[in-house]
């Protein structure tokens, strides 16, 4: 008999990634999404889409994690074999400005998870929980591992301490299987456009194409440890398939600037940055362009755009593509993140094989194609 999962955040970057990794193998899906007046199901419309799929082997369910009731219904009616719990309020920078409504999500919606596993008496049921390298926060040990002590700098990070500690906690008071996954930044085409990633690469395809003119971040000297999300989402099904219930983290073990990822965009371009001034008043301006770089990095030539028809008509050097604006700033910044994967690597044959590069030629790719097809 095929296995059935549950999925919150069905809808996001992972979401959708799982969702088409456990199709593959066979699994019925249950998703839930929640309520809203505009669509939001762009990244499952492919599945979502297909007949062969929707109501067959993927079902979506409205729900959200602040209401209790609605949570045991949905437990009752599907009776899944594992839970991913994957929704989130997931923008650290946000949770600042709704620090509550992350509290009631990020924190108390685990808590309403486990306590209806409970109550509808779920025994046999797996949990997954999408825990965070934002757990390290103002980092106590370099790199970071399943010891080292956790120092969260946002409501978000402090809203996932409750959500680990809660999984641990019910895992060792009702021998509930559930887990942590302690991921680092995970990122794909599919990341959210106010993800730093993923803001970078779509800012600089618009500006190749002229519909944007710079594009403004924060801490530039923020370390990152960057990962291609298809991968750790096989991660996190190899956690629920390990015999015990454990804690994992899942990284590279590698670790790279916001700086860098917007260089290497850029160069991607063919666009070389030359970083002048410090602090607010830094700014990366065109040292060189190589228009050949692009039209290779697209698979065919820019011309077929006319806005695109050739973007050194527009851009020279000197110009200023990257400004920094102090509004980005966190009011307690997480300086320095790299994760230590050694334990997923020898207990779950995982590791991560995506390099930052290859990521950040992806994610690059896809934007600037999509400019080029859809002109936005």
């Amino acid at each position: 008999m095929n296995k059935r999962a549950l999925i919150t955040g069905i809808t996001g970057q992972d979401g959708s990634y799982l969702t088409e990794l456990l199709l593959e193998k066979g699994y019925e899906i249950h998703g839930i999404i929640r309520r809203s007046s505009s669509f939001n199901t762009g990244r499952i419309d492919h599945l979502y889409n297909d007949s062969k799929t929707l109501n067959k082997k993927l079902f979506l369910h409205y729900g959200d994690l602040v209401d209790t009731s609605n949570l045991n219904r949905l437990l009752e009616k599907t009776e899944p074999d594992e839970i991913y719990n994957l929704a989130a309020q997931s923008h650290v920078k946000v949770s600042f400005q709704v620090p509550d409504y992350t509290a009631q999500v990020d924190a108390l919606g685990t808590l309403r998870f486990l306590d209806a596993i409970r109550e509808v008496g779920l025994r046999k049921v797996k949990f997954y929980q999408a825990s965070t390298s934002e757990l390290y926060g103002k980092a106590q040990q370099i790199p970071q591992d399943e010891r080292t002590p956790f120092y969260p700098r946002s409501p978000y990070g402090v809203a996932k301490l409750y959500g680990y500690w809660i999984i641990v906690n019910y895992r060792e008071a009702y021998n509930i299987f559930a887990s942590n996954g302690i991921l680092f930044n995970h990122e794909s085409p599919r990341r959210g456009e106010t993800f730093v990633s993923r803001k970078i690469t779509r800012a600089a395809s618009r500006i190749v194409a002229g519909l944007q003119k710079q594009l403004t971040l924060g801490n530039l000297n923020a370390k990152r440890d960057w990962g291609y999300a298809p991968e750790y989402c096989e991660g996190m099904w190899k956690i629920l398939q390990h015999k015990e219930a454990d804690d994992f983290v899942l990284a590279t073990g590698e670790t790279h600037t916001v700086r860098e990822f917007a260089e290497l965009t850029f160069k991607h371009l063919g666009i070389e940055l030359l970083w002048k001034g410090k602090g607010e008043n830094e700014k990366g301006i065109i040292k060189s362009i190589d228009i050949n770089k692009a039209k290779k990095l697209i698979g065919y030539t820019l011309n077929k755009k006319s806005y695109l028809k050739d973007f050194t008509t527009r851009l020279k050097k000197g110009d200023i593509l990257v400004a920094i604006d102090p509004n980005y700033y966190r009011p307690t910044e997480v300086d320095l993140l790299i994760g230590d994967p050694s334990k997923a690597k020898k207990v779950l044959g995982w590791k991560a094989k995506t390099k930052f590069e290859d990521l950040v030629k992806l994610m690059i790719k896809t934007d600037l194609d999509k400019v080029l097809r859809r002109g936005f």
